[in-house]
């Protein structure tokens, strides 16, 4: 059974988020808000995964694509307000970027397919 990066990459997204929000000092809306948006990545990518038909699969992918944004947000201003460090915030931000790539691939080829 071939490797679902997507699942994993999201996974591993949410699970260094809520380390990180143990970790750090900042407001608490902050924490709280990257945290809800880092882990619907990873919940509506494997909701996706046992979608309902192909346009369920596409609404889910596309929430995880503007959930994964929202994240990269919520990290700049992490690294903005020196909650961050710049490592830390670069990783994270890389991750992101990963899982926004393969997303706006799968959203491409669903299209498609439909």
């Amino acid at each position: 059974m071939p490797k679902n990066y997507l699942l994993i990459y999201s996974e591993q997204l949410a699970t260094d988020i809520e380390l990180l929000c143990k970790n750090i000092k900042a407001p608490s809306n902050t924490l709280f808000q990257i945290r809800k948006c880092s882990s619907s990545v990873y919940a509506n990518i494997r909701e996706a995964n046992y979608g309902q038909s192909r346009a369920d699969m596409l609404s889910k992918f596309e929430i995880a694509l503007k959930e994964c944004s929202e994240t990269e947000g919520w990290l700049q201003l992490l690294f903005n307000t020196n909650a961050i460090d710049e490592d830390t915030y670069k990783t994270n931000r890389n991750l992101c970027g990963r899982i926004r790539r393969v997303l706006i691939s799968s959203c491409k080829t669903l299209k498609e397919k439909m």
